[in-house]
Parts: C-alpha cells; structure tokens; sequence
C-alpha cells in the first residue's frame, strides 16, 4: 500500500497537514483488507472502543513525530500509523497486558505484510509489562502514545473535568 502524495514522507520530513484524515484514511484501507473494523465492537479503558483509541493512538503519535522531526530525528511515519493502527487487534482480557501484545502480532499478520517496524510496534507497545523494550523510535512513540491515551481514556471522566485528548477541545 503506497502513501497518498501531500501526507508524509519516509525519510523524517512530517507533511501530514491533516492527521486525523491521514489515519481514517490508512484506517479505512486496513479495515478493508482485515480485522480492524471488528475492533469497533471491543470495549477497552472505560467506555472506549478499540478502534477509537486506535485511532486515537496514531493520532497522538503523528503529534510526538511531528515534535521530533522538528529536531531532526526522522521517522517512518507510514510504519508507525500503520503499527498505532494494528497494535491492538486482539481482544483477550486475562492477563491483557503481558500476553495480548503477541495475540495481537498473530492477528495482524494473518491479515497483513508487515514490515520489521510495525512487528516491533505491535509486539512491544506494552512495555514494561513485556519486558524486552522497544527496538525502534516508531515503537517508543507507540508505547508512550498508547499509554497517555489509555489513561485519559481510562479516568478522563472520573477525575474533575473532562480532558480531550483529540486536540479539538479547549482543555488540556
């Protein structure tokens, strides 16, 4: 699958003008070629669909990959939406943490081709729960991404104020 001209580029530069459209875009052409959509019906974090923290997910993390190619640090940006997009295609709950991260590998690549940075993405976006830690910036992005929207997701609505995590909403 090639990246749409005007969205981003492989070799650090970030020209993603419109993130959100950028992921429902990969979205969409995943959930048609796999198992994505299935997740719409998965509740995880609260009251949050897996496809939306997903998307959530990616979001955030054009937003880290935005800040760090402002200093020079390139990113894939394809890989990591594409690995934010699949990294929690799975839906088991015991002990979710330490072994979901390899249900979720298998499921994405019986659906998928996917390269040496999405496989790390998936299979290390729980560290530390999974012991062995990121081995490529994309994953670091996804691990840190996946874990603040968790957490806004997970006590956005019981702690005083809603926080919006999507960038739309005049609280941060």
């Amino acid at each position: 699958m090639r990246v749409k001209k005007g969205y981003a580029t492989r070799r650090g530069k970030i020209v993603v003008e419109d993130a959100a459209a950028y992921v429902r875009d990969l979205a969409q052409r995943l959930e048609a070629r796999g198992r994505l959509g299935a997740t719409r019906s998965f509740i995880q974090h609260g009251d949050v669909s897996v496809y939306g923290h997903v998307l959530a997910v990616a979001r955030a993390s054009i937003c880290m990959a935005r800040v760090l190619s402002r200093v020079g640090i390139a990113v894939d940006v394809h890989a990591l939406v594409r690995g934010a997009l699949l990294h929690d295609s799975d839906s088991s709950h015991r002990l979710h943490g330490f072994r979901h991260p390899f249900f979720a590998l298998d499921r994405a690549e019986e659906d998928f081709d996917l390269t040496p940075i999405e496989r790390n993405i998936i299979a290390r976006h729980m560290f530390p729960l999974v012991p062995i830690p990121p081995a490529c910036r994309e994953a670091w992005i996804v691990c840190l991404a996946d874990k603040a929207c968790a957490l806004g997701e997970t006590i956005g609505g019981r702690v005083g104020g809603k926080c919006r995590m999507r960038g739309r909403g005049k609280h941060a």
